[in-house]
């Protein structure tokens, strides 16, 4: 669930109009999320070379 979450949130700001309006503050409330280990499921084996294509995914 947080390897998704986070994916959609790298998808957004890898675009220059979205990382351009982020401030420190934006991305200060980002930092749980992104650097914080949450696992309410139990755990989960990734393999992060094999990302989620969420353009495909969208068409």
């Amino acid at each position: 669930l947080v390897y998704v979450n986070t994916r959609m949130l790298q998808t957004v700001l890898v675009e220059p109009k979205w990382a351009g309006r982020m401030t420190p503050e934006d991305y200060r409330g980002l930092t749980p999320l992104i650097y914080s280990h949450v696992n309410p499921y139990g755990r989960f084996d990734l393999d992060l070379n094999d990302r989620i294509d969420f353009g495909r995914l969208a068409a």
